[in-house]
């Protein structure tokens, strides 16, 4: 199986420049956890909830005035929609991620695929825990 075939389409992304407070109503709205953040049509981060809870809010940061880049995780782990899965859970696990951007042929953001995605393959939920096992060890 590969990747683009297990990952969540419909990918929605936010500007670097958008406030917390505008990431925030777009994960609500949308019932999502983390961000892709484009700079124009360049993928410049990931946005979590976790990112705004701690790098912001826990920081004393107003969500109405601070940047989505302020807050995201600069370091923005991919994949290929082609790849297969096993090439995602290796990923995973060895930047101790629990989600990843998805890219297409041509490099630019189609979807995300998670830890939790992996888990729902029947018969393949061994390699989502083996995974979350590592995540969840102290390095």
């Amino acid at each position: 199986m590969r990747i683009g075939e297990l990952m969540t389409q419909g990918l929605e992304t936010i500007e670097a420049d958008a406030t917390l407070r505008a990431a925030a109503e777009l994960m609500r709205s949308y019932g999502i956890g983390a961000l892709p953040v484009m700079d124009g049509e360049q993928l410049v981060g990931m946005l979590t909830d976790r990112d705004i809870t701690v790098r912001a809010t826990a920081a004393g940061k107003d969500p109405n005035r601070t940047r989505v880049r302020e807050a995201m995780t600069h370091a923005v782990i991919t994949c290929d929609a082609d790849a297969p899965l096993s090439e995602a859970e290796h990923l995973m696990e060895e930047k101790a991620v629990r989600r990843l951007v998805v890219l297409d042929a041509y490099k630019k953001p189609v979807g995300l695929i998670s830890l939790d995605d992996l888990a729902t393959i029947p018969g393949e939920t061994r390699h989502a825990g083996e995974v979350l096992r590592e995540l969840n060890t102290p390095q």
